[in-house]
């Protein structure tokens, strides 16, 4: 069930929110659905990095493979 709140936003963030309920959905009045749709997908994303952080890790590189790699990649880059 649906719980009613107040919540104080930022000139800046309430505007893009107007903006964004008026792209998807051609008003204003559908700010309430839009903030629960970006807050479901950033919470959402969130709880995916923590999983891929947190997981168990399937590979192992030393720091000296990785410094090898690293100054690979540095001269691909100059070199373009």
């Amino acid at each position: 069930m649906p719980k009613r709140t107040t919540i104080i936003l930022d000139d800046d963030l309430y505007e893009r929110l107007v903006i964004e309920s008026i792209r998807r959905y051609g008003t204003s009045r559908a700010l309430s659905k839009v903030v629960n749709e970006l807050l479901r997908e950033s919470l959402e994303t969130e709880k995916e990095l923590l999983e891929l952080i947190y997981s168990e890790k399937v590979a192992t590189i030393s720091s000296e493979e990785f410094e090898e790699f690293r100054r690979e990649l540095d001269k691909r880059f100059i070199e373009r």
